[in-house]
């Protein structure tokens, strides 16, 4: 008859956190900072009007000229805005003339839904 001696020494079941949850994978910070930048352009009402503005502009492009009066604010302003969400990469930059007009990036708004939902 062999005697059994039980541990006192807590054993660990792999894939299984202190807390007994799964753990799940954690996003790179990398990945997570781009995401924030996204999402840190969005975070504004004018910006977000701009959007609304482009996607509803047939091939979802629109003229700086033809958004400043709708936001009601300066064009300055609107400029602003515009070139924030261009470095976000969410609208392209084209000039045609002395006009400059925006274009929703393809897919741009789509990564953002993706990985909200």
């Amino acid at each position: 008859m062999s005697i059994t001696t039980l541990s006192t020494t807590p054993q660990r079941v792999p894939h299984v956190s202190e807390c007994g949850s799964t753990p799940v994978p954690v996003l790179e910070r990398t990945e997570a900072e781009r995401r924030a930048g996204l999402l840190k352009a969005l975070a504004d009402p004018v910006r977000l009007q701009l959007l609304s503005i482009i996607s509803a502009s047939p091939d979802h492009e629109s003229c700086v000229c033809d958004m400043t009066e709708a936001v009601q604010v300066s064009q300055p302003t609107v400029s602003h805005h515009l070139k924030t969400l261009v470095d976000a990469g969410i609208l392209t930059r084209e000039r045609r003339g002395s006009w400059a007009w925006f274009r929703l990036e393809p897919g741009a708004l789509e990564d953002v839904r993706q990985f909200l939902g």
